[in-house]
């Protein structure tokens, strides 16, 4: 389970990697319930929490983007039942998926990429919230089995 603060894109990525280089606040993977406060000042432009079950199934992965909005409430799953998340000043960002991807997207065509949810995701930040391109000298996020993606239960 990882959560990651959004603030550009690497369209030539998938997984956590279309991200670029973003925020990323510890979770506590032993903790059946836990708060997080994210901080206030310079917020990137969305968050997204991404779970993966143990053992892995690509269809109960939970994915939930959201972005801070003062004074909101909103509690449901993260797209599979059994993670439930509860946000204060903050609201899920709805209405992306495979379609968020261009049909002109070279990587459109890759399953891998095409069924990415991270980067439908990061597709739609681009033509939402006109986000950048990562830099080109951004350190790559680890590979899961390297420390940076971890399992729930």
């Amino acid at each position: 389970m990882w959560l990651a603060g959004v603030r550009h894109v690497a369209l030539d990525q998938h997984c956590l990697r279309s991200f670029g280089q973003p925020d990323r606040p510890r979770l506590d993977i032993y903790s059946r319930h836990q708060t997080l406060e994210l901080p206030e000042d310079n917020p990137p432009l969305a968050w997204y929490l991404c779970a993966l079950p143990n053992p892995w199934n690509w269809a109960a992965n939970a994915h939930l983007a959201f972005e801070p909005a003062p004074g909101e409430h909103w509690e449901g799953p993260a797209l599979v039942p059994g993670l439930l998340v509860s946000l204060d000043n903050a609201r899920p960002i709805i209405g992306w998926g495979e379609h968020s991807i261009p049909e002109s997207a070279p990587l459109r065509r890759s399953t891998r990429y095409r069924s990415c949810r991270n980067y439908q995701f990061a597709w739609w930040l681009r033509q939402n919230r006109n986000a950048p391109d990562a830099s080109s000298e951004y350190v790559l996020p680890r590979r899961p089995g390297e420390g940076e993606q971890m399992s729930f239960m």
